[in-house]
């Protein structure tokens, strides 16, 4: 399994449109992890909410979870409460949702104040006015923006000119980024059974790492457009392992209700190689 895509895929089995019940998302995400391709897959995305719920169905199993708080930094005290716990869920990073009216610098001074250094912090930007001022916060800081590329709703995907802005605007300002809903495949494509327009998480890579490289707008918009798998592939490719490896320092990771969905892109790609014989992931990384 190549370190190049290690934790690209954060498990948000629990979300839209796969919807899948706790007691069978918490066994499929360990299963996951004990998989030959567990280095593929990050972090267990929770609500707030639903951690205790969590920690029942873990029982005397552990996982690390990426703590979702959709009212902002008022829902910091039970994400740290699980963070210091040493059994069930290890909190590994929150992610939150700025309410109306609160600054970017209020965040990050919410932020600093009440959570372990080693939880990671993703605060989404906006579509609207507020997203420059939120990611010039987050500037200098060791926190992660996060970009929302989907949906169940058409107006609910950026399209690639709205999205090489957002990655522009990370990658100049040294924030990193992960993605999150309707990007569960990694070339751009139209959804047959909705026709909504996705798009991949490889033209991310490569939009970034077009972005790390000085250019513009309209290029990172071209990559983002482009189709063909074939053409994707062989950019990425082209990119080497160094190539891929600085696109990955900005784009962490990519929340997905799948994980069969981009691992098998991947691998039809030739860009992770399944094992003849699978096994577990312990004995793989020996």
């Amino acid at each position: 399994m190549s370190a190049l895509w290690a934790g690209l895929i954060d498990d948000a089995a629990l979300f839209p449109p796969g919807n899948a019940p706790l007691e069978k998302a918490v066994p499929a995400h360990i299963a996951h992890h004990r998989a030959w391709y567990a280095q593929l897959v990050g972090p267990f995305i929770s609500p707030v909410g639903r951690l205790d719920e969590l920690a029942r169905e873990l029982g005397d199993d552990s996982c690390d979870v990426s703590v979702l708080l959709p009212e902002g930094p008022s829902q910091l005290a039970p994400a740290r409460e699980f963070s210091e716990r040493s059994v069930g869920p290890r909190v590994t990073a929150v992610e939150l949702v700025v309410p109306p009216g609160m600054t970017g610098r209020q965040v990050v001074a919410a932020l600093g104040e009440a959570l372990p250094a080693d939880v990671r912090v993703y605060v989404e930007l906006p579509r609207s006015a507020t997203r420059n001022q939120l990611l010039q916060a987050l500037e200098g800081t060791d926190h992660h923006a996060k970009l929302r590329t989907g949906g169940t709703r058409a107006a609910a995907f950026p399209d690639e000119r709205e999205l090489a802005s957002w990655i522009l605007g990370c990658v100049r300002r040294g924030v990193p980024f992960k993605c999150t809903a309707g990007l569960h495949n990694a070339v751009r494509h139209r959804d047959d059974a909705t026709t909504l327009e996705h798009h991949g998480f490889l033209n991310i890579v490569l939009a970034t790492s077009a972005a790390l490289q000085g250019h513009r707008a309209d290029t990172l918009a071209a990559l983002l457009a482009q189709s063909d798998p074939g053409i994707v592939a062989e950019q990425c490719r082209r990119l080497g392992d160094d190539g891929i490896a600085q696109a990955r320092a900005f784009f962490t990771s990519l929340g997905t209700c799948s994980v069969s969905d981009p691992l098998g892109d991947l691998i039809s790609l030739g860009l992770v190689a399944e094992p003849a014989h699978p096994h577990h992931a312990e004995s793989d990384a020996q």
